[in-house]
């Protein structure tokens, strides 16, 4: 790889999709009550975009310089494994997708509470130093919680409540009960390609002592959590549209649990836990595919 190729590797561009469904399942449920707002979309995506290529970024540096991205591990080549970036170089990659990423969450609160609410404001930029924070130590420092079996509970959080609560009040200034059950399921099909991933990588991460669910549960109960991830969230979409709905067209976003359950058969069958890769773009895909068909039905 070139120095140019191998940067383009750590950003990860296949999980850029995935970052974004909670905001543009947001920006749908803001649609569906008439306060939907381009600049607030806008600054709202370039923001989660540059925390996804920050997390992306420490994960390259945090995997690499612990090892666990080593000869055994399943899935593409790393660019710190690689050797074409050092570990200096992805340092200075980090620091400098950090202040790009603060500087354009400091521009989506600006622009979405202006000078009318500092309360609101200081709560979201606190919430902005904390994403970014949790983009890091995923997997970089002693205490990097990835390694302790916390990657699903901050995933959730992060991708899931964050993304669609927070981003929903942007638009808002406020929130209603039903925009959880989105939360919910944007969050669980997150959690369930993170699961997906430390399936596939299950027995190289024991051997480095990185816990993951995926390794405290084992192979079996591994997979009844991920049928159980992507149950609850087909029934949180179906009681949001189910108690919001009022044509069929409300109801297209379920189409993206069509490959979804597809996908659980193969998960089932599998025993060759490095034939799971190809899988996690069809669950990406898919949660990418429930959002924008979200927002495809909240314009009618």
């Amino acid at each position: 790889m070139t120095k140019l190729e191998a940067w383009i590797s750590a950003a990860r561009l296949r999980t850029l999709p995935l970052s974004i469904s909670g905001i543009v399942t947001a920006g749908a449920a803001a649609k569906e009550v008439g306060i939907f707002s381009m600049p607030i979309f806008s600054l709202a995506l370039a923001t989660t975009l540059g925390l996804q290529i920050l997390s992306n970024f420490a994960n390259d540096y945090g995997d690499g310089v612990k090892g666990t991205d080593n000869h055994e591990r399943v899935g593409p080549m790393r660019a710190m494994q690689s050797g074409v970036l050092s570990a200096s170089e992805l340092k200075k990659g980090i620091a400098i997708a950090s202040i790009i990423t603060l500087v354009l969450a400091c521009s989506l609160i600006y622009v979405s509470f202006e000078n009318q609410n500092i309360l609101h404001s200081t709560i979201f930029f606190i919430l902005g130093i904390a994403a970014i924070v949790a983009a890091i130590t995923y997997t970089v420092g002693k205490t990097a919680y990835g390694y302790r079996a916390m990657g699903d509970v901050f995933v959730f959080s992060f991708f899931g409540l964050l993304s669609v609560l927070g981003g929903y009040f942007l638009f808002a200034k406020d929130l209603n009960g039903f925009i959880l059950l989105p939360a919910i399921v944007i969050g669980l099909l997150s959690t369930a390609v993170l699961n997906l991933n430390n399936m596939r990588d299950r027995l190289s991460d024991a051997k480095v002592n990185k816990i993951t669910i995926a390794v405290l549960l084992g192979e079996a109960n591994a997979k009844k959590y991920h049928y159980t991830l992507i149950s609850i969230a087909f029934i949180s979409a179906f009681l949001y549209f189910a108690l919001n709905g009022n044509h069929w067209v409300d109801y297209l976003p379920m189409l993206a649990f069509v490959p979804l359950f597809i996908h659980l058969k193969k998960v089932h069958k599998n025993n060759a836990p490095p034939l799971l890769d190809p899988e996690l773009k069809k669950v990406a895909l898919s949660t990418f595919l429930f959002s924008i068909l979200f927002f495809v039905s909240a314009w009618f």
